[in-house]
């Protein structure tokens, strides 16, 4: 926890590496992951660095992976959604397994990832092909099954007729020739009689028949295009046309390689012209032709013919795919390996890009805040590295000084880590600044569970939280979403929040809005002569929390009411007193460069002290009051004493009930000091800070006193009056000093105190009413719904009621309050507590490490 109070003390160091120690310092320094490298070429486009081929080069490479896996997704070998977890063992693995390097060089890999994207593209074409042949005999050997049947079904009905009729060359004056008779075909059968006539080659009734002969074109179209199909066909052809059609089902279109609902057709017509008018109005329909022959010997002939094709292509098929996923399979089992070795050379050339090159002494010069206590781990890091690469000399290693901020730097842990986010939301602290993370530990869920009290939410609210905690390893592996991701971060802080919330609920002795008597029954009891309630001689008031006897009377509103909101301000109070205070510990220990730091006893003098005074006089007071009434009984009315406080100081009058003997009569002339004080703190807090500052700017520039040198020509150290330029609130280091913008950057801040003394006090208000709001939406779920369904006594009844209070339990209080509680709890720390002390202007120390990889 000590590390947590303030930042790791961090080092700016620069590095001058051998050339040939380059690459593997930078790797043994990403695994050791400590070290945040400073870009020293920043003037220069991400093209025009040293570095840039060997980058462009790792993203080929990458698009080369990511094409496998696809390829690897596609066969179902692997989800592509579950590399993340892979590849961060990969890079475990890399630094623990000996000679992963030689067994996985980078050129090496190029050649092989080359390789395989070629012999996969091959293959893959190959199949696309293959599969497009297949398709294409899948659909012509529905044409001659389907297409072939109305032939067959046409010649004999069309032979029967013929039979009946006298032969093919027979004349009569029936059928044809009949006005009423349909114009093709004729008696049940639709296209028989031309079906007949195409096939005896004519002898037709009537007139120009006897040259008659029809053509005819055979394929498949998608059946939802089939009703539009036929209505064009018609009006192009303007009726001289005749169409059949039969639904296939499902079958693999040779052309978009996607299964499609298709219909077998056979389009008869006479002429040329119609020919070519079908053909075109087919291309629009993205209809497949195949050719149909007439004879059904050459039909049978042509039917076994496409059945052999089509078995042969099969086994080409199925043998391909056999070649495409045993290779894949080889594929699958190194390519962990390769993409981390892939994004870890990235990650490398990328840093090796923020390094200055002396070409004349062959060597890289790189600089880098690094934690202090990190220094003897990065040091042997260095000198393993240049061993292993055989460099001549070892890398020079020292410390730079300056007067540069540093960053950021908070070890965590998986259970401190969701608080801590709720303060970086906000703002990352300046470097070694006072952490408010260790404080919202416990008053962030505590603040929640003031709004959020009730024992039987807070165990709903336990065993989600359990429920991530027992299966983090589990659920860490997995791919979540965003809303899932964000409660997993926070699966800690909800534990925590769901202890509080069932600690407070047993303060409000609360379960579902039913009162308990977990510690007890009341020690209260009605007494029928004076018809009131009395306590017994000697008894003790109720053990712990509430006494239940209060639910469900007239005055329960208005005793809760009184007793949640002076809790409010009085909690509210010590918040903002305990922001100040660590205030304090910020100006104790001010840093004025990396390693240095020191005393503001200016900002101690005129920030902390008149802050902490005027809180005190003034609202600090009044919780005295609300303490003081609650353990003496004291009937003195606190709103007469506060407006007195402020309108008539000095006045000891405490309201009417208010005896001589009250505890709190008498209070004016304490009150009236108090007023006094708070009213002298203001012009403290806003005058002599400016002042001062512009007194100590003047006597620097007239040489009577010097100013902290520059990180080339000390070593760090405070000032010599054990102030130095940032005692006067961070204007030193050389900067102009503007006393008008000085004193109107403390006005600010001294009316922006002040005012929020009043305006933070009453925002603490807020546990109040959101308390009051659950306990009342608790109580009216409860009545309303399942008591409701009680007392109506029927077990129909008494399921839907219960089952609309649990809905109503779950949707509206566990989410959608516990939400707005844990908003306004994040506002009163963000807002009310952390502006006492806290600047959050500093940033992140975001080290170079292989720990962050990712598929991303």
């Amino acid at each position: 926890m000590a590390g947590l109070w303030r930042s790791e003390e961090m080092q700016l160091v620069q590095l001058v590496i051998p050339a040939e120690a380059a690459h593997d310092s930078v790797e043994k320094l990403g695994f050791v992951g400590k070290m945040a490298f400073k870009d020293l070429n920043q003037d220069k486009s991400a093209f025009q660095r040293t570095y840039a081929n060997q980058v462009k080069r790792c993203d080929e490479m990458q698009r080369k992976l990511r094409f496998l896996l696809e390829e690897m997704g596609k066969a179902d070998i692997v989800e592509p959604e579950s590399k993340n977890l892979a590849l961060q063992k990969a890079i475990q693995d890399s630094r623990v397994l000996s000679g992963y390097e030689k067994t996985y060089d980078l050129d090496e890999l190029e050649v092989t990832l080359d390789e395989l994207e070629h012999d996969l593209t091959d293959i893959s074409a190959a199949m696309t092909k293959l599969e497009r042949s297949k398709s294409e005999l899948v659909e012509f050997q529905l044409v001659l099954d389907r297409a072939g049947s109305f032939f067959d079904t046409a010649r004999r009905s069309g032979a029967s007729r013929v039979v009946s009729e006298g032969g093919p060359g027979a004349s009569g004056s029936g059928g044809d020739n009949n006005m009423e008779s349909p114009l093709i075909g004729g008696g049940g059968n639709d296209f028989t009689a031309d079906m007949t006539r195409a096939s005896y080659g004519g002898g037709g009734h009537g007139g120009g028949g006897a040259n008659l002969r029809l053509g005819f074109i055979a394929g498949l179209v998608q059946h939802a295009k089939i009703a539009s199909f036929e209505r064009i066909l018609f009006r192009a052809m303007r009726g001289n046309m005749f169409l059949r059609h039969q639904e296939v089902g499902l079958v693999m279109d040779p052309a978009v390689c996607e299964k499609q609902n298709k219909s077998v057709f056979v389009i008869f017509f006479s002429g040329e012209r119609s020919r070519a008018k079908i053909l075109k109005i087919c291309d629009a329909f993205s209809a497949n032709r195949y050719p149909l022959p007439e004879d059904p010997v050459k039909q049978g002939s042509m039917r076994a013919e496409v059945h052999e094709r089509l078995r042969e292509i099969s086994a080409t098929v199925d043998a391909s795919s056999d070649q495409k996923r045993t290779l894949l399979l080889r594929i699958h089992h190194d390519w962990d390996s390769w993409m981390a070795l892939v994004k870890r050379e990235k990650m490398i050339y990328h840093s090796l890009n923020k390094f200055n090159i002396d070409v004349t002494s062959k060597c890289l010069v790189a600089q880098g805040w690094i934690p202090t206590k990190a220094r003897d781990e990065i040091l042997q890091a260095l000198k393993e590295a240049c061993l292993e690469s055989n460099a001549p000399v070892n890398t020079v290693f020292h410390q730079v000084y300056t007067n540069e901020d540093p960053p950021t730097y908070f070890e965590t842990n998986k259970v401190i880590s969701g608080f801590q986010g709720v303060v970086d939301a906000y703002g990352v602290a300046r470097y070694r600044e006072m952490n408010p993370t260790v404080f919202t530990i416990v008053t962030f869920p505590f603040l929640f569970a003031i709004m959020f009290g009730d024992v039987g939410h807070g165990i709903l609210m336990m065993m989600f939280a359990l429920f991530l905690v027992l299966r983090e390893k589990k659920m860490a592996k997995q791919r979540m979403n965003d809303m899932v991701e964000m409660a997993f971060g926070g699966r800690y802080l909800i534990l925590l929040m769901s202890v509080f919330s069932i600690y407070t609920g047993f303060l409000y002795n609360e379960m579902f809005s039913i009162p308990m008597t977990v510690f007890g029954d009341t020690k209260w009891h009605w007494n029928n002569a004076t018809e009131t309630y009395q306590m017994a001689a000697g008894a003790s008031p109720y053990a712990f929390g509430v006494d239940p006897i209060w639910h469900g009377t007239k005055t329960e509103l208005t005793f809760l009411n009184s007793m949640k909101m002076k809790m409010s301000i009085v909690l509210g109070i010590c918040q903002m007193l305990l922001g100040i205070g660590v205030s304090l510990w910020n100006f104790l220990e001010k840093p004025t460069g990396p390693q240095s730091v020191e005393r503001d006893m200016l900002s101690i003098t005129c920030e902390f002290i008149p802050r902490f005074l005027f809180l005190t006089c003034t609202f600090g007071y009044l919780a005295m009051l609300i303490v003081i009434k609650w353990f003496s009984a004291s009937k003195a009315d606190l709103y007469l004493l506060m407006i007195n406080m402020f309108l008539s100081p000095g006045t000891s009058d405490c309201g009417k009930d208010c005896e001589k003997s009250d505890p709190l009569y008498g209070l004016g002339g304490l009150a009236g000091f108090l007023v006094f004080v708070a009213f002298c703190c203001v012009p403290w807090m806003l005058f002599p800070k400016p002042l001062i500052l512009k007194k100590r700017h003047e006597k620097k520039l007239s040489g009577q006193e010097y100013g902290i040198l520059s990180g080339d020509e000390e070593d760090g150290s405070g000032g010599l009056d054990g102030h130095g330029a940032g005692g006067g609130g961070g204007h030193g280091h050389g900067e102009e000093f503007d006393f008008g913008e000085e004193m109107v950057h403390q006005m600010i801040h001294t009316i922006e105190f002040v005012l929020g003394a009043v305006s933070n006090t009453a925002s603490y208000l807020r546990l109040w009413a959101l308390s009051l709001a659950h306990s009342q939406l608790s109580a009216v779920f409860y009545e309303k719904c399942f008591v409701a369904a009680l007392e109506i006594g029927s077990w129909w009844a008494i399921v839907i009621g219960f089952y609309i209070w649990a809905l109503a339990t779950f949707g509206v209080l566990m989410i959608m309050e516990s939400l707005s509680a844990f908003l306004h709890a994040l506002r009163l720390h963000w807002v009310e507590y952390q502006n006492k002390f806290y600047q959050g202007d500093g940033y992140e120390f975001v080290p170079f490490t292989f720990k962050t990889i990712t598929m991303d």
